[in-house]
């Protein structure tokens, strides 16, 4: 396969974005005062998270990459602000004073010991004022992802969904929750299977799954719907016959973040000419590659294509 020219994809990604805080230390004792450990702390390691990390992905695998979203007037919105420009992202993050960033703050020490997130859902009126330079960057993009993390950051999302698909551009939807409704319209979404089995229910065998899918479809106008399987690969349903693909046979590590690897690897494919079809199988080296990393985490061009 020719390598695709990801320098002509050029992606717009919206949605919840996190700080992914990353504490390493030692353990060598049980504290007295309670049973657990005691770190003694180590190193501190700050990542993108949510829709920042997606955005990060697009942007080292080449990517001419955009984030709308909003943070917090605080220390870890900052922190995003700078992790987001290094990274090469045009990053438009609207800082409001009213609603911290969201963090989630883990503690290692070898293994993971705890998680800590800090949250609150922005205001509507602050999502509402980000719509118009919204429809302001979707000239100068060929593919609009939607990275749903169920934080309250994507409020107006049917109304972007509309602007979008009235723009000619192709929308991908990282989905969350039971209520699909509000995706009506975008091209595809990249659900794993409990988020489809919340939606669709349990399916008993793959032709129960495929009529599931094709009413899910039909109800919400959708081009395709990519379903990621882990360990089982993934699954494309279209108008054409299903297509089932097997799991790079990598040892997995961490999953944390594989479905921002995929969707924006997915994007970026697309977005440089690449038919759905292959740039699903390029997806599921992608995330082949990134569920043998630690904690949330990127994969380069390189990296992909060698």
């Amino acid at each position: 396969m020719r390598v695709p020219d990801t320098r002509k994809a050029r992606v717009l990604v919206v949605g919840d974005v996190m700080l992914d805080r990353y504490w390493f230390g030692d353990v060598s004792r049980i504290s007295p005062e309670a049973p657990v450990p005691v770190v003694r702390f180590r190193n501190q390691e700050d990542r993108l998270g949510g829709a920042a990390n997606v955005a990060n992905n697009c942007a080292q695998l080449g990517a001419r990459t955009r984030l709308l979203s909003v943070t917090g007037a605080d220390e870890a919105g900052d922190r995003l602000a700078q992790l987001a420009e290094a990274a090469g992202i045009k990053a438009s993050l609207h800082r409001d004073a009213k609603t911290p960033t969201t963090v989630k703050l883990r503690v290692l020490s070898k293994q993971q010991l705890l998680r800590i997130d800090f949250e609150t859902a922005p205001s509507s009126e602050v999502l509402a004022s980000k719509l118009a330079e919204f429809k302001a960057a979707l000239p100068d993009c060929n593919v609009v992802i939607l990275s749903d993390y169920g934080k309250g950051g994507l409020a107006h999302i049917a109304r972007m969904i509309s602007f979008a698909r009235a723009a000619g551009k192709r929308v991908l939807v990282d989905p969350k929750g039971d209520d699909w409704s509000r995706y009506r319209g975008a091209h595809l979404v990249t659900p794993n299977r409990k988020e489809l089995a919340d939606v669709v229910g349990s399916w008993k065998s793959e032709s129960d799954l495929e009529r599931r899918v094709r009413r899910l479809r039909a109800q919400l106008g959708l081009e395709a719907l990519l379903l990621t399987r882990g360990q089982e690969g993934m699954s494309l349903f279209s108008k054409r016959r299903p297509v089932h693909i097997k799991a790079e046979a990598r040892e997995v590590f961490d999953v944390s973040g594989a479905g921002d690897t995929v969707i924006a690897t997915l994007a970026t494919m697309l977005a440089c000419g690449v038919r759905l079809e292959q740039a699903m199988r390029i997806a599921n080296r992608a995330g082949g590659i990134k569920v043998a990393k630690l904690g949330t985490a990127v994969v380069t061009r390189k990296e992909l294509f060698g």
